[in-house]
This record gives structure tokens, C-alpha cells and sequence, in this order.
């Protein structure tokens, strides 16, 4: 079967407002797009289908639910290709604003795209994320809950970092329906409704030789049968950068063809909650 199509499904849509400050989706820009979904739908076996963005951009499901977006970076474009989380916010502007008084950066946006709002951003020591306001995906609740999904902040410090984000995504704040933060053993831990969400850590370096010690937000996906997965994106011209046990199995940090980083694991889908901290991935 092509691994570029598959059906839409017909669930409910949410809104962003309704899980403010929570990652709501993640997404990558790509050199060529066609490559992209070759490359992801062999490694991850991700099915395609066409999203309301427009023609250049698709959306990769997992059993026909949504996972990840993939867009086609514009020729004139020179930035370094990786994963990039977005967070559901309330209002756009108001926090493109927020980052900006903060010291963050906005690079792009916010943009009006046909299902709401959105931002490219970095925060203060320049790890890129984006904000999205209006609709999430179909069967949002399937996403958070099975997406073989999870991400990761590697900052210079992780309180600091939490703060700037507490700050712009409106995190452990007064408003009903907040995510909470708590703090184990020197990691920042995202949660809402008692389900983790996202760690921060500390002990990036954005001087160090290795991408892996730069601040930055990680994409990490689950899936079925490692080896295969590294052996796929070997004969497709991805990189092995780190391996490592963990008490919940192995996982790899591997580099596409493009050159964006993400991680795959055997990790059930949703073990965020138990996976231990790891520097660097």
C-alpha cells in the first residue's frame, strides 16, 4: 500500500483553549517532502494523507489517527531541519507577546492558517518551539493518550527554563484547567490531569561541539520493533548518533536524512510518565 495516503477519520475536533500550555502536536519542515514521507513511513511505518494546510504539508497517522505533521520547507529558506513541538494556547498573539517581553524570539507568525493560529519561536537559550491557537486535530483525546509520541527539553537550566515557559504557556497558573509542574530529583516535570506531559533537565551547552548538547526541545517516538526501525533508517540514509539502555528498554537517537534528530524507543506509547531522565536525548 502507499505509504503517502490513508483515510480521514470523522472524530471530534477540540479547541487549544480547552488544554492551554499543554503540546498539543508535533511537526517537522522538510527539504523534499516526497523524501520525507519515504523516509518516515519505512522507519516509523506512518501512513500519509493531506492536511488543511494545503499542498505542502501532510499529516502521518499511526492506524488512521494523526500523530505528526510534515511541510515542505521553502527553497529560500536556510535553517537547520528538526522536530519542533507546538503548545495550545489561548490566544496567539498574547503569547507571541509574552515570549518576546521574556526574551525569547519570535521567527515567524503569528500566521492565519485555516484552522486558527501559529507561531515558530525559541526561548532564551534558543530552543524552538511553536504555539497554536484554534483547532487541534481530529480525536484529540486518542492523540494524548496513544500517540507514540513524548518530548523532552535539554536547557542550560531546567528551573529557569520552566519558568520562562510557566510564564508564556501559562503553566501552574490560576486558570482552571492548567498544567501543573512538579520537580523530581532536578527534572521539570509537565503533567495535567495526572498525565506527564514533558521533562525539562538541565546541562545543555550551547558552545558543545555535539547538536546532542545544544538546548532544544527532542522529539521522542515509540515503536514496535527497534532493531528494524534503526536497520530501515540506516538503508535510508539516516545516522546513528546515540545509543543507551534504560531501565525500560533501548532506545536510539538517530539523524534523518535532512539532519533532524528524534529518538526512537520500545517504549510503550504514554511511558513518559515512567522513563527516566537521559542528558542529551
Amino acid at each position: 500500500m502507499d505509504n503517502r495516503t490513508t483515510s480521514v477519520g470523522s472524530a471530534e475536533r477540540a479547541s487549544s483553549a480547552e488544554v492551554f500550555g499543554s503540546p498539543c502536536w508535533v511537526s517537522l519542515m522538510a527539504r523534499d517532502l516526497a523524501a520525507a514521507q519515504d523516509f518516515y513511513g519505512a522507519v516509523l511505518g506512518w501512513k500519509f494523507r493531506k492536511g488543511r494546510l494545503g499542498e505542502q504539508f501532510r499529516v502521518a497517522t499511526v492506524d488512521g489517527m494523526p500523530v505528526a505533521g510534515i511541510g515542505a520547507l521553502a527553497p529560500s529558506l536556510s535553517v537547520a531541519m528538526a522536530w519542533t513541538p507546538y503548545f495550545a494556547v489561548t490566544d496567539a498573539d498574547e503569547t507571541a507577546a509574552r515570549i518576546r517581553e521574556r526574551s525569547g524570539t519570535v521567527a515567524v507568525g503569528p500566521l492565519n492558517l485555516s484552522m486558527g493560529r501559529g507561531a515558530l519561536a525559541a526561548d532564551r537559550d534558543g530552543a524552538v518551539f511553536g504555539i497554536w491557537e484554534g483547532e487541534l486535530m481530529r480525536d484529540w483525546p486518542g492523540w494524548r493518550d496513544r500517540a507514540p509520541a513524548w518530548i523532552h527539553l535539554l536547557a542550560r537550566d531546567a528551573f529557569e527554563s520552566a519558568i520562562f515557559y510557566g510564564q508564556v504557556l501559562e503553566w501552574a497558573c490560576d486558570r482552571p484547567g492548567c498544567c501543573e509542574v512538579t520537580y523530581e530529583e532536578g527534572t521539570v516535570v509537565l503533567h495535567r490531569l495526572g498525565q506527564v506531559l514533558a521533562r525539562l533537565t538541565s546541562g545543555a551547552d550551547p558552545t558543545a561541539e555535539s547538536p546532542l548538547l545544544h538546548p532544544r526541545w527532542h522529539v521522542h517516538f515509540a515503536v514496535p520493533d527497534l532493531d528494524a526501525t534503526v536497520r530501515a533508517a540506516r538503508q535510508l540514509g539516516g545516522t546513528i548518533l546515540a545509543e543507551r539502555s534504560t531501565i525500560q528498554g533501548a532506545e536510539v537517537t538517530l539523524r534523518d536524512p535532512d539532519g533532524a534528530m528524534f529518538t526512537v524507543s520500545s517504549h510503550e506509547s504514554g511511558a513518559l510518565a515512567r522513563m527516566p531522565d537521559h542528558r542529551g536525548l
